[in-house]
């Protein structure tokens, strides 16, 4: 890694478990941050698909859901919900439903990608085109990719100001619209593993932003960082990265501002999205027929850069694209686990090299650099040199064992 003295601005690492434990009804693993194994080796993502299934009273769920938007709904046309989003099938099903379903009149805002894809523009357009508001972000381009050169470098994952944004500026859009309501789409630590503790509560509550959404480091510590390695001046440092980080708490609670998930009200099927955004949105899948890295053709296909995220999650926990998506399937009842398991054998930590180039201009580095960086998040319990090529310790095709 270029810069070891930062190695600890990636908080989740030290707290991976030694021993590689796989769930006994899914595929992913216990190297997920936060997620949790029960004494009969079943995580918490498939624990609740259970509850969503036999458990929650989805009809008393959207009871609750009607009456919060009549307490929020506007009698004069202004906007009475945010929705951030990129056009994608999931926050474009949030607000297609929120307006046709409920009647309310959403603002969507989408804090740009690094790089559109021919494909995420289209759909954005696609989905403005289908009858929405909607307000385009895009921060300070020289800095922007100076903040992912350096999440790459110190945390193994470029992507760092872009969560910062997505999840950040949709709050501010709301204090300016006077917006008394936020609504995103999953609760991903529920879907797709990770801390139980929200599961049941229908936002993520203020506290757990800086650990579930910032990862435990946010925008402040990455820009002081890249002052003291001069990447950037103080005075950029001061004048511009406002919009990176939540307003002030307190500010927003004396407003009256709040956070809800959709997949609190409504049972959240990915692969129902998609066929929904494709009938109501225009919402077309990938054209290559499947993203790098996985099987699926619906998922994040808004930013060139974005398989390099996913590549790294695999570098850093052993759980690339393929596993997360080839999860939730099982739990939706579309696949089976050994179908997972082939799944994840054939295209988890596939290399994204049809935009390897690309990237590397983009975040400015050799291909030397690069690899040096991936290298050095390779934890010795998770990975293995041998024969000059690295391999998976443990993988779930290695020991399929019984579901």
């Amino acid at each position: 890694m270029s810069n070891p003295s930062y190695k600890h601005f990636e908080t989740q690492i030290p707290n991976l478990p030694q021993e590689i434990k796989f769930c006994r009804k899914c595929v992913v693993s216990n190297q997920r941050p936060r997620i949790v194994f029960d004494d009969e080796g079943v995580c918490s993502a498939c624990r609740y698909a259970e509850q969503k299934d036999n458990v929650i009273d989805w009809k008393a769920r959207e009871l609750e859901l009607e009456q919060l938007l009549d307490r929020h709904r506007s009698k004069d046309g202004q906007y009475d919900v945010v929705v951030p989003g990129s056009g994608g099938k999931d926050s474009a099903f949030v607000a297609h439903e929120l307006k046709h379903k409920w009647g309310m009149n959403p603002l969507t805002v989408t804090w740009s990608p690094f790089v559109y894809t021919d494909i995420g523009y289209k759909n954005w357009r696609s989905f403005i085109y289908s009858g929405f508001d909607n307000i385009l972000a895009t921060p300070n381009g020289g800095l922007h990719r100076k903040l992912a050169k350096l999440g790459f470098q110190i945390s193994g994952d470029h992507f760092l100001p872009f969560i910062y944004g997505q999840n950040s500026y949709a709050y501010w859009a709301a204090k300016q619209y006077a917006v008394k309501l936020v609504f995103f789409g999953e609760n991903a630590e529920a879907e797709y593993g990770g801390t139980t503790k929200n599961n049941d509560r229908p936002g993520l509550p203020y506290e757990d932003w800086n650990e579930l959404l910032f990862k435990g480091a946010g925008i402040d510590n990455l820009v002081k960082i890249a002052v003291e390695m001069e990447l950037i001046t103080e005075q950029d440092a001061i004048r511009n990265f406002t919009l990176y980080r939540p307003p002030n708490v307190e500010g927003l609670k004396k407003e009256g501002i709040s956070h809800r998930w959709y997949s609190y009200y409504t049972k959240w099927i990915p692969q129902e999205n998609y066929y929904y955004c494709r009938e109501h949105t225009g919402f077309e899948a990938n054209p290559d027929g499947r993203s790098e890295g996985t099987y699926s053709k619906y998922a994040s296909l808004d930013d060139l850069t974005d398989g390099f995220h996913y590549y790294m999650s695999y570098i850093k926990f052993g759980i690339g694209r393929a596993t997360s998506d080839a999860g939730h399937e099982v739990r939706d009842g579309h696949i089976t686990r050994e179908e997972a398991v082939a799944l994840v054998k054939r295209y988890d930590g596939e290399f994204p090299k049809k935009r390897f180039k690309e990237f590397l201009e983009y975040i400015d580095i050799g291909e030397d650099e690069f690899w040096t960086i991936v290298d050095g998040w390779r934890s010795p319990h998770i990975w293995i040199k041998e024969n000059n090529e690295w391999n998976l310790r443990n993988a779930v095709y290695h020991d399929q064992g019984e579901p």
